[in-house]
Formats: structure tokens, sequence, C-alpha cells
């Protein structure tokens, strides 16, 4: 405070007293008024000083006051026009009404009045019409902070270079694991001798180090068929912008060795904790060798995954030992629950319900009870004719139920089989999943984000052609209690059949084994014909569809269904089939409106092209050669323009989820 508001503040006390002598002197005056007189005299005196004082005090404070509100308006002043913060005024319109000079030191324009925000930058103002107050922007190469006060219509740009910049390094120098997998090691070099194998593991480790040192990373071999590699994530960046070609040269000079190694790569990133960044890289590799291995899975903690690879047909990896194994596990989880339960995918096909009579079956092989799930206003016509030969048979139709009669029946030891899906969001009804927490998981498709969360048991095989193979060796492995029925034999063998296209897709010696197995307990293929037939209006509509096929890559055939017309998921796929039967035709894919209003869109490929991957960056899965999906909120032509940008990523070597 100035000090002469100070002294003021201190006079005020004096002006109380004399008031008080004031009052005292006319009472005085009562007495003797000489005296009063000459006491009101001596008191003019310094009445005036102080009248003449507090004159000039209140000039002082009126000049401070204006000297005050002068420096402040021009400190203001200052502030607007000097201070390193842009400021710009803008209309309802977006357009530019005033920019401070340091705002406008950033653009080579005189002024900036008058022009739009759409001009200025393309994304500003669609960011000002959403509700967030910051937004994060790049202006002629610079990054600004832009805070919006919507009722002043004002901006505050705050450059936020130099912090973005720091930021970026940070994030480019954060620590990333990986894990190295030979896939196919042991079955590679189980017959090789000595000298074979370490001249084939001297070109390996090679191959991996020159690699390695290219990219500035740490490589160490830990076991005869594992690495671990340590780099960052500017590193990483760059992997993934080649594809990680390191997949293609080790399979490619491998194979001048007469033999063909394969890697899967788990990548474990976006974590400050190593023991985490171990598990992420642990958990991708797991990933990627559940999709048929010979691939990369860079995963974060957030969950999101990136698959690069992938292309190759995996080779057939199982053993029946491990079946076997298999087998008696579930058999062991069947007799400690009370019942079990059996659930397909929404929309079940051939496979699906004939996987699940199968797990019936080892079920009452084993004495006890089981229920199928089943929907009866999503079965296909294929389906439809299966369940009307079963309703012939009435001990096996009865165990037939709708999901509410399950959520009823099931109880806290009941066990719950999740056949032909992995996928939570792909369940019959997920209600079951909730309440039932002994599941068991047996798939044929490559392994997805989606996974049911914490199984007992999971037999999930990319190699073999469908879960029907899968149930079926199960079967050889029970105890011989009660002989397989024909319609059983024959559901299982229909699932195995439509899975492969009459055994010529994704067909191994073990499929056959099944059929065969089959066959010998009165599977009727007749019957399974039967169940497969057509008919003529359905022909005429997939042959619509396939009527509009173009080309859109050396040997990609894409064909596309109206706007106004509907076709279900069935005709769809059999259109897709169909396509790669033609002349010079290695993958296939139907995009159409289905009956429940989303766009439903079908892919079949000969191996050459892996259309789950194509499928799974639309949001959809599948396995090699067959995969589809289903997008929502689009017409015909944008899911036609997402397909086409989804093969021309899946060319260029990557996929994203």
């Amino acid at each position: 405070m100035p000090a002469f508001l100070e002294k003021r503040s201190i006079r005020y006390p004096f002006y109380g007293l004399i008031g008080v002598t004031v009052v005292l002197l006319i009472v005085l005056s009562l007495y003797n008024w000489i005296l009063s007189l000459a006491g009101l005299l001596l008191m003019f005196f310094p009445l005036y000083f102080m009248f003449v004082t507090e004159q000039r005090q209140r000039k002082e404070v009126e000049e401070y006051i204006s000297t005050l509100s002068y420096r402040v308006k021009k400190v203001g002043e200052e502030a607007l026009l000097e201070m390193p913060i842009g400021i710009m005024l803008i209309n309802d319109d977006y357009a530019i009404e005033w920019t401070n000079p340091f705002l406008s030191s950033y653009f080579d324009e005189d002024t900036l009045v008058g022009k739009s925000l759409y001009d200025l930058a393309d994304n500003l103002a669609q960011l000002l019409k959403q509700e967030a107050e910051t937004h994060i922007i790049t202006l002629n190469n610079r990054k600004f902070r832009v805070v919006h006060k919507r009722e002043e219509k004002l901006l505050y740009f705050f450059d936020v270079t130099e912090q973005a910049e720091i930021e970026r390094k940070y994030q480019e120098d954060r620590t990333v694991i990986a894990i190295i997998f030979l896939d196919n090691y042991d079955d590679l070099t189980q017959g090789m001798d000595d000298q074979m194998r370490g001249s084939i593991n001297n070109l390996v480790t090679s191959i991996l180090n020159k690699w390695a040192n290219e990219n500035g990373m740490f490589l160490k071999r830990i076991n005869s068929e594992r690495f671990i590699a340590v780099f960052n994530e500017q590193i990483l960046g760059q992997l993934e912008k080649n594809k990680f070609t390191i997949l293609d040269d080790v399979r490619e000079q491998t194979s001048q060795q007469n033999v063909s190694f394969t890697l899967s790569i788990g990548v474990g990133s976006g974590a400050s904790s190593l023991p985490e960044l171990g598990l992420l890289a642990q958990s991708s590799l797991d990933l990627a060798l559940g999709r048929g291995g010979d691939q990369v899975a860079v995963k974060h903690p957030s969950g999101k995954v990136k698959f690069y690879g992938g292309k190759t047909n995996p080779v057939e990896k199982r053993t029946r030992v491990r079946a076997r194994v298999i087998s008696h596990a579930l058999r062991d989880l069947i007799i400690a629950s009370d019942k079990v339960i059996i659930m397909g995918h929404k929309n079940p096909d051939m496979d699906s319900v004939g996987s699940s009579i199968g797990v019936y079956k080892v079920a009452q092989m084993n004495q006890k009870d089981a229920y199928i799930v089943i929907n009866a206003n999503e079965m296909d016509t294929g389906v439809s004719r299966l369940m009307e030969e079963i309703r012939s048979q009435d001990k096996l139709y009865s165990r037939f139920i709708n999901a509410e009669s399950a959520l009823e029946i099931a109880s806290d030891k009941t066990l719950l089989v999740i056949v032909d899906t992995h996928k939570t969001s792909l369940v019959m009804d997920e209600r079951l999943l909730k309440k039932i927490d002994n599941v068991v998981v047996i798939d044929h498709h490559r392994r997805g984000e989606d996974f049911i969360a914490n199984p007992l048991l999971v037999y999930m095989e990319p190699y073999a052609s469908s879960t029907s193979e899968l149930v079926t060796e199960f079967l050889e492995y029970q105890p011989k209690r009660g002989k397989i029925e024909v319609i059983e034999a024959t559901a299982l063998l229909a699932g195995i059949i439509v899975d492969t296209k009459s055994f010529t897709l994704r067909t191994g010696s073990r499929t056959f084994d099944a059929a065969s197995y089959l066959k010998a307990h009165g599977a009727d293929t007749i019957l399974v014909q039967k169940f497969l037939k057509q008919d003529v209006n359905t022909f005429i509509k997939r042959s619509k569809l396939i009527e509009s096929v173009k080309f859109y890559r050396d040997g990609i055939a894409i064909a596309r269904g109206n706007e106004t017309e509907h076709y279900n998921q069935v005709i769809i796929a059999q259109a897709a089939d169909t396509l790669l039967a033609m002349d010079k035709i290695t993958a296939s894919f139907v995009i159409s409106k289905r009956n429940d209003e989303l766009i439903g869109i079908s892919a079949r490929s000969l191996g050459n092209v892996n259309v789950q991957i194509i499928m799974e960056s639309l949001k959809g899965g599948g396995h090699l050669t067959n995969a589809a999906t289903q997008l929502t909120g689009m017409t015909i032509d944008e899911a036609e323009a997402r397909l086409k940008r989804a093969i021309d990523d899946y060319f260029e070597g990557s996929k994203q989820e």
C-alpha cells in the first residue's frame, strides 16, 4: 500500500477524537462561554491543517489510481499483442474476425481477418464443433493446444511443439520386448544328423543376427527354438513399416537348404514395466501360434493387437497323442459336472450343429445328461433339414433346447462346452457364459482377440478342417458305452463335408481318417446330400449375385448385390464359394445387404490369399480360406470401398485390429 494511503488510514481515529472534543466544548460553553470560545479558536488551526492535507492526499490518490489504471491498461495491451500466446476471435460462421500479432506471425499472409477456419486448418472447424474445450492441432508444422471459449467465440493457441517433440522422443525410446519362436524346429530337425542340424542352426541364427544388427536390436538365443529381442518403439515402428520382412527372409533362405522354417514373433510394447512387457510378449506369441504361426503379433496393454504375416497355409501340427489327452481331459470335466450344456455360434451351420451332437455323444458315453442350445429362428436351409430328420429321433431331439431353458437348468456344477467359435460376441447366447463358470472351448478357427474369458479347457486347432473333425477324434478315445447312431455320425460327416467343400479345401490325412471312422459307424452320404440340396429360387438369387462380379486385382473377384435387395448369409457365402470355382479366380468376395439390414461380406480363397486377415481388418474373422464380416451404418458402395482398402493393405503386408 502506498505511504500516503497508510497515513490516511491512521488519521481516521483522530476525527473521532475531535468530534468528542467539540461536544465537550459545547457543554463547557454552558458554564463559561469565554473559555469555550478560546477552545474553539484553538481547534480551528489543526482542523484547517487537516482539511488542506486531506485535499492534497485526495489529489494524490486520484493521480495514483489514474497512473495505475493506465499501467494496467498498457500491460493488458502489451499482453494481448506481445504475449507468446495466440488469440483469435471468430464469428458463428467460423470466419476469423481478429488475431493478435503472435498468431499472425506463424502465417505468410499479411492478415488472417476475413479468412475461414476451414482455410486455416482442415480439421480445426470440425474439432470446434465437438464438445471438448481443448484440442491439439498442427499449423505450419507446429503443434498447438487450442482452448475454445464458446460463449466469447474466442480461441487461445498455445505452442506445444517442443513439448510434443519431447513426448515423441520419450515414446520412441520406450522399451519393447519380443519373443521369437521357430514354429516347426523340432519337426524339421528330428531326423537330421548333428552336422546338418548345426548347419541349419547357424543359418537361422545368422539370418536373425543380421536382421537384429541392421535394426539396432539386442538379440539372444535362449534355447534351440526360442530367441528374445530387446529394442525400442522407434525400431518397432520401422519394423512395422517394413512389414516384418524377417518372416519371408527366414522362410525363403531356409527353403534353399531343403527345409522351410517359419517364425512366430510375439511383441510386447506400450508398458513401462519390464515384467508387464514380458507378459505381453508371451501373450502375443501364444496368440500368433494359436492363429497358425508364421506371423507377428504386437500387443499393447490396452488390448489392441496388430498382426503381420500369416499368409502361408499352416502345416498340420496336432498329433493323436494331443487329441487323446484333450479327450481324456474333457471326459474328466464331464464326469465332474452334473450336466453338460453345448452351445455353438449364432446362425449355426452344419459344423456347429454336427460338432454339438458329437459333444452330446461324448457326454452320453460318460453317462451324463447333455443339452444342445439352438435357436430355431436362425437356422439355414441345410440345418433345418437336419433338424427335421432329427425330429424323428425322439431321444436326440428332446436334447435340443432354447437359451431360456438352458439358463433355467444351469447350476454351479454345469459344464458349458462352446463349439465352432471362441469369440464371446459370436456365441448363441452370452448370458450362459456369464452364468456358467465351467467352460470348455473347442474350435478350428484361428484365434482372435475377443476370446472367451477363463475357460477350463481350450482345444483350438486351426490346422483342422472343422470342429466336427476334432470332436470325431474325441469319440475314438471315449468309453464304448452305446453305439453312435446313424443320424449322429451323419451330422458330424455333414459338418466336415460343408467346411471342406466336399474334401477340396483344408483337408488333411486326419480329415479322411475322421470321415472313415464316421462312415464305419453308419454315416449316410446320401442323407448328407439331401441336407445340402438347394431349391431353384435360391439358385437363381445366388446367380444374380454372381452376375455382378468384377475383378479388382489379379485373381481377386468382387461381387455385390443391389442396395434394395436383401440376401441371407448362406446365399452370400454360397455365391463366394461358386465364384472360387471359376477359372482364374484365387480369391472371391461377395457383398450384400442381409435380411437384418447389416452389410454382409463373405470371403473365400484357394490358400494363396489369407482372407481371414482381410476380414479381421473389417472386424470380422474366420479361417485362412474362409472368412466373413458384418458391417453397420454404411451403404453397399461404402462397404465395397472399405473392402478394397483392406485388400490393398493386405497386399502391402499388414493388418490391424
